[in-house]
């Protein structure tokens, strides 16, 4: 079973990887059938000698490798056909702008495994970059807070080498007394906790945070069942709310009136109710000056995510009252960091991560005849087709 780690192509540049030098010694090692060949890359992260020297080999042999790997997707002209391929495809929501894509990976008989529904048998995934969007998300929003306010300068998290060079600016700089909301406790709202925690910023419960003032800065960290309640009155419960989303209603504005800073790590589902709208943003006692939306639902939840932003411009201001874009630094916009490829910031760390898992949940499959469903699961395409779990895309590729 040959492997080939591609090189990341797509525009603009990604240089996180699925396995590092190390990680691909120790698939080598732990499976005596798996052998690794790594496509020459300039951009990637780590460098063809890093891979060289663990004596992984680096040639422009794609096609001679039965299984794929790469991270983004992989634009079309590039695609090998008749190969098993592994990557974010961004295709399971029927995104337009990857049906041509889709359409091409049928075309040439490709077999699509797509990262983003690799999972267990509960649907839990398994491999993801969650935490590293979180971590970097929170650092993002804490170097807008101080380009809005003009109060500190923090350098650009891609000019840093990893999570700990992060803390270690975070730690440089003085935050004044605001209060901090985090909403979601999956994989990217521990991830942004780990930063608030690493700055020693004391977190504090729901009632301290909506009814108490404080001389320091504060945050908060809440899930589902605290910015969500039943339309009927009845006590809900997380299980109920994501059984029955459009039996809730949002209450997340007690917690708009009381924030400086919000950072968005939140999952949102189809059907649920929006965290706060456009006209809540226009009430004169929304509070809230800074975004940091990790999740970046565009036109969404989180009503001043207007677009994504870059990594090269990450900040723009949202103005409530006209609905549009303006400055961030002006004193009526929100600030809003959304960018949506947070990871790509802190590649080494985030494709250390990513790649533990995967060679501990993935590799193996190829070699244990896939007896936990993992493949399977997570398998969009084969024989020039749609598998059964993901029929429901033929619609989506079919529109012309």
């Amino acid at each position: 079973m040959r492997f080939g780690i591609i090189q990341e192509r797509k525009n603009p540049p990604d240089r996180r990887v699925v396995l590092s030098p190390k990680l691909c010694q120790n698939v080598q090692q732990s499976h005596s059938e798996a052998k690794i060949i790594v496509e020459p890359s300039p951009i990637r992260v780590f460098e063809d000698a890093e891979y060289k020297a663990l004596g992984i080999e680096v040639a422009s042999k794609m096609e001679e490798c039965d299984v794929l790997l790469g991270v983004k997707e992989v634009p079309i002209a590039a695609l090998i056909p008749h190969k098993k391929y592994f990557f974010f495809s961004h295709t399971i929501k029927k995104q337009p702008y990857n049906r041509d894509l889709l359409r091409a990976i049928l075309d040439r008989n490709i077999e699509l495994y797509d990262h983003e529904v690799i999972t267990n048998s509960k649907g839990l995934r398994l491999v993801a970059f969650g935490r590293y969007a979180g971590i970097v998300g929170a650092y993002n929003g804490i170097r807008a807070y101080g380009m809005k306010y003009q109060s500190f300068n923090l350098p650009r998290a891609e000019n840093l080498k990893d999570q700990q060079a992060l803390i270690a600016e975070l730690n440089k700089i003085k935050l004044p007394n605001i209060k901090i909301l985090l909403t979601g406790k999956g994989r990217v709202g521990n991830g942004s906790k780990e930063m608030l925690d690493a700055m020693g910023i004391r977190k504090v419960n729901v009632a301290e945070y909506l009814h108490h003032d404080f001389e320091e800065p504060v945050y908060c960290q809440i899930d589902v069942s605290e910015y969500n309640t039943r339309k009927d009155g009845v006590r809900g419960n997380k299980t109920d709310f994501f059984a029955n989303p459009s039996e809730y209603k949002s209450n997340f504005f007690r917690f708009a009136k009381v924030t400086d800073f919000y950072i968005a790590g939140h999952f949102y589902g189809d059907g649920a109710p929006y965290l706060y709208t456009r006209e809540d943003a226009k009430h004169p006692d929304f509070k809230i000056k800074v975004v940091a939306d990790v999740s970046c639902d565009i036109d969404g939840p989180v009503a001043s995510t207007i677009r994504p932003s870059t990594i090269a411009n990450p900040v723009y201001g949202y103005h409530a009252i006209s609905e549009q874009e303006m400055d961030f630094k002006d004193a009526r916009a929100i600030a809003v960091m959304a960018v949506d490829n947070l990871p790509a910031e802190l590649p080494r760390d985030a494709s250390d991560g990513f790649g533990e898992a995967f060679s501990k949940y993935v590799i193996p499959a190829f070699f244990n005849g896939d007896k936990d469903g993992i493949l399977e699961r997570a398998r969009m395409t084969k024989n020039g087709g749609l598998t059964e779990r993901y029929s429901y895309l033929q619609e989506y590729v079919a529109i012309e």
